[in-house]
């Protein structure tokens, strides 16, 4: 007789999702931006008012802080890479 296993489980692969809309705080802008995947972005300056946005406390990067979707690493459950 073979040993009894029990059923694997296994969850699906997560679909990362690159594209978020970016407001801007000072202006209201917003743009959709690509985020990269290979680190988060902490510095973005403002096309349209040149200021440079940084993350809230707490959040890894302009993207958490003020994007319509989190950074990939974020989106994954990990830490972020910046």
């Amino acid at each position: 007789m073979g040993a009894i296993r029990p059923p694997r489980t296994t969850e699906p692969p997560m679909t990362r999702i690159l594209d978020s809309v970016l407001t801007r705080p000072h202006c209201g802008f917003a743009a959709q931006e690509t985020m990269p995947t290979d680190a988060c972005l902490f510095f973005y300056e403002c096309s349209n008012c040149a200021t440079l946005l940084r993350p809230n406390r707490g959040d890894c990067c302009v993207f958490c802080s003020f994007g319509s979707i989190k950074c990939p690493p974020i989106q994954e459950k990990h830490t972020c890479r910046g």
